[in-house]
């Protein structure tokens, strides 16, 4: 029996290294012009990334991202590293964090752990529901960084953990828990970063992991599914994305009757620009604009127990027999 020790790595999307407009316009360069992101051709797509939208949505992004900015970091920063220490510390076992874009890198990820000899790596992306946009674009990365390796380690990658039951359940006991404290609203949204509807055409399985999430979490909460809807957020250029819109959804249910909404974010792991900013801030002035009254956001799993729980079991349930050549 083999004793090669294994580490775990985390990967999420990324974030600016601070909230001006030069890192802001550095995050965004490296993020949309991936293939994974935004396939269109390049020869038309680079003037007008950098002759347009660069220069245009970096300011505005670094406004955005000064609104959440937290004393540690970007809060995707802080929440992530804060899985990292404390599943390292759970698991006793090295633990890097990785991201798609930006710093700390995937690759300097790997190359954390393999200084510390891990031989099997198991890669966590924090995408619940699979699409090629995010989870896709972390293989990607782990291959441009094995092009150096003369020696590559052993990988599992887990793809996905859109309807695993201890995810559900973190998902649940948040919503419980806030609702203990806050009361029950009128209707609950669950709000996905939204892609191209051309993406979901073409195969990408996320929209059917998103229904997916939605039904199981609103069977574990016994909520009737006329009061629990979803919808897509985050649309970007001219294109259809998956529907409905989460900002025409909160402006249909004000003026449906509803008075107080909660929304829940399932596809982020961590709060971030898409959950502070976009729905706590916009999407709620959104709704109280068009009629609403009261408007929560329900927040990420981040850093709870529940969570942190919830990654032991998939990791243990990954690297089953590498735990017991331990």
């Amino acid at each position: 029996m083999s004793n090669k020790p294994y580490g775990v790595l985390l990967a999420n999307l990324g974030t600016p290294s601070a909230p001006t407009t030069k890192a802001v316009k550095r995050f965004l360069s490296e993020f949309l012009h991936d293939h994974r992101v935004v396939d269109t051709n390049r020869w038309l797509w680079c003037p007008i990334l950098h002759g347009i939208i660069l220069p245009i949505r970096s300011p505005k992004v670094a406004k955005l991202y000064q609104s959440v900015w937290m004393e540690d970091g970007s809060p995707l920063m802080v929440y992530s590293q804060r899985q990292q220490e404390q599943l390292a510390q759970e698991l006793n076992v090295p633990v890097a964090l990785g991201m798609t874009y930006g710093n700390p890198s995937i690759k300097s990820a790997l190359a954390e752990l393999k200084e510390q000899g891990c031989e099997r790596i198991l890669v966590l992306p924090l995408y619940p529901q699979y699409s090629a946009t995010t989870s896709a674009a972390v293989f990607d990365q782990l291959a441009r960084a094995c092009k150096t390796f003369s020696h590559l380690p052993e990988f599992r990658v887990i793809p996905d953990y859109h309807e695993h039951p201890a995810y559900i359940s973190a998902l649940s006991e948040s919503v419980k828990a806030f609702w203990q404290t806050h009361g029950e609203p009128d209707y609950l949204l669950c709000s996905y970063h939204g892609i191209p509807q051309r993406y979901a055409d073409n195969g990408d399985p996320y929209p059917e992991h998103c229904h997916r999430t939605t039904q199981y979490l609103a069977e574990s909460l016994n909520m009737p599914r006329d009061k629990m809807s979803m919808s897509y957020q985050s649309i970007f250029g001219r294109e259809e994305w998956l529907k409905p819109y989460t900002e025409q959804t909160l402006k249909d249910l004000a003026k449906k009757g509803i008075k107080r909404l909660d929304v829940i974010c399932p596809a982020f792991s961590v709060d971030c620009l898409e959950t502070l900013e976009e729905i706590a801030e916009e999407g709620k002035q959104t709704f109280l604009d068009a009629g609403g009254e009261s408007f929560n956001l329900i927040p990420c799993l981040n850093d709870h127990p529940d969570h942190i729980q919830m990654m032991m079991t998939l990791i243990k349930k990954y690297a089953n027999d590498w735990l017991m050549d331990k």
